[in-house]
């Protein structure tokens, strides 16, 4: 039987929907500009959506708050699962159509999932934001899940973690995460293991799925050429029926802290790879979202590391020429964070690398960062923020991580003024507090054990 037109199903839903969409649960977030809005839909889902005069598109995502922290061990891996899993087809669509539907309109349809949350986004034409909302709500909440589907992409998942270990700075990445956060579901990959998606169970991916992936965790978020009330009366009709079973229900609020501090400060993990390089990543852990001082976390990691004036590049490239690529980066959960330096160099050339930001490092710890170099790091934060709002699926993804972190939408304005708020004297506090900690250092390349490393690194273990 062919599956019902689409466009003519939202078209047809939208009224029923419309009259559940009062305009008093609409929210005006920037007052200074009256672009983006906000609605709280029937069953605890929220709208986030932005206006972006002059283009002709629209980015539209399906954000979940739900990632790999939230599976147990059994679990590992089945939320990147679900997101090849879920576009194989629903009960109104098969995988083919899915393509054919979106292609037809030279559409983008794609997923990613992280480690707190998961997204299921399409990029249309301002003309095809009916379909966009149909067909992702369609997947991501009526998905058949066949077995043979679940063993098709158990094959694909499997092949992706083997692109993972051929790839020793993704790999890389996984282990610094393990190093530093231990047995804490932060400390593992996204992706799952081999042994865990391998006897992942249909059941089990079904199940992980109707249980998390409920209306009160959905965030959605679109950016572009839109009317917000249009887009509401779409989404509440695509989402009415994930919406029926937790009619009244709020939204989740953001994702809190346990308690635990999942961090192994002064930990070294190695993994012997016959590479031509050594790949290394060295660390401390921060705060996690709650805690104080993001703005001057990000001017730190951008004088460190962040561009080709920083410390890091300077010194381990432009005057020593020790690396091709050097640079330093921030990370930031519910439970905890990370500031973590990577470097790619020839294997002989490890110890004077490490030895090189270990010195900026501690330097940094004791006297801070000059002013020219917090007004450069200031400039560069600036620039970055305002030129990664140019696109319409940029401004999307800023709208949905921060409904589903904060809670709340900041104005482009309210950021750059926190940025231009960072002093010296806080950078220097930050960077005493931080950069005195033992540092948590990873390792992919040709060491057979941690007795063949650099003294500069053995020292960690």
């Amino acid at each position: 039987m062919a599956p019902e037109n689409d466009h003519a199903a939202a078209a047809r839903d939208s009224s029923r929907a419309a009259a559940r969409v009062s305009p008093a649960s609409v929210t005006t977030v920037d007052d200074t500009t009256d672009t983006v809005r906000r609605s709280d839909l029937p069953g605890g889902v929220r709208l986030v959506t932005e206006t972006v005069p002059g283009v002709r598109s629209v980015a539209l995502g399906i954000w979940i708050g739900i990632g790999s922290v939230d599976e147990t061990p059994e679990q590992a891996g089945a939320a990147h699962f679900l997101e090849h899993l879920l576009f194989k087809g629903t009960r109104r669509r098969t995988a083919a159509g899915i393509a054919e539907e979106m292609d037809a309109v030279g559409g983008e349809l794609n997923a990613f999932t992280a480690k707190e949350h998961t997204c299921y986004y399409a990029h249309v034409l301002d003309t095809d934001v009916a379909l966009a909302v149909d067909v992702l709500a369609d997947v991501v909440t009526d998905a058949e899940l066949a077995h043979t589907d679940v063993e098709l992409e158990r094959g694909v998942v499997l092949e992706e973690i083997s692109m993972r270990d051929d790839d020793p700075e993704d790999l890389l990445g996984d282990m610094f995460d393990e190093t530093l956060f231990g047995d804490h579901p932060l400390g593992r990959p996204v992706i799952g293991s081999e042994d865990s998606i391998r006897a992942m169970s249909r059941d089990t991916l079904h199940s992980f799925w109707r249980g998390e992936y409920t209306a009160p965790r959905m965030v959605v978020a679109a950016a572009g050429n839109l009317d917000h009330d249009h887009v509401a009366e779409l989404v509440a009709a695509a989402l009415d029926r994930a919406a029926q079973g937790h009619t009244g229900a709020r939204p989740v609020p953001p994702r809190t802290a346990t308690g635990a501090r999942p961090v192994r400060t002064g930990a070294l993990g190695l993994l012997d790879d016959d590479s031509e390089q050594a790949h290394m990543m060295l660390g401390v852990p921060t705060a996690g979202r709650a805690g104080r001082g993001l703005p001057v976390l990000a001017v730190l990691n951008s004088a460190l590391g962040g561009g080709l004036s920083s410390r890091l590049f300077q010194q381990v490239r432009e005057q020593r020429g020790l690396a091709y690529q050097v640079y330093s980066s921030t990370v930031r959960y519910a439970d905890a964070g990370a500031l973590s330096v990577y470097a790619g160099c020839a294997p002989e050339r490890l110890g004077e690398v490490v030895a090189v930001v270990r010195d900026v490092l501690a330097e940094v710890a004791a006297d801070g960062l000059t002013e020219a170099e917090v007004v450069r790091a200031r400039g560069a934060l600036r620039g970055g923020l305002v030129l990664g709002c140019e696109d319409t699926a940029s401004r999307m993804n800023r709208l949905g991580r921060a409904e589903l972190d904060h809670g709340r939408q900041r104005s482009l304005a309210d950021s750059l003024a926190r940025i231009d708020a960072v002093t010296p004297a806080e950078v220097a506090a930050l960077a005493g507090e931080l950069l005195a900690q033992p540092l948590t250092a990873a390792v992919v390349g040709p060491y057979g054990d941690v007795d063949d490393l650099p003294a500069a690194l053995r020292d960690l273990a």
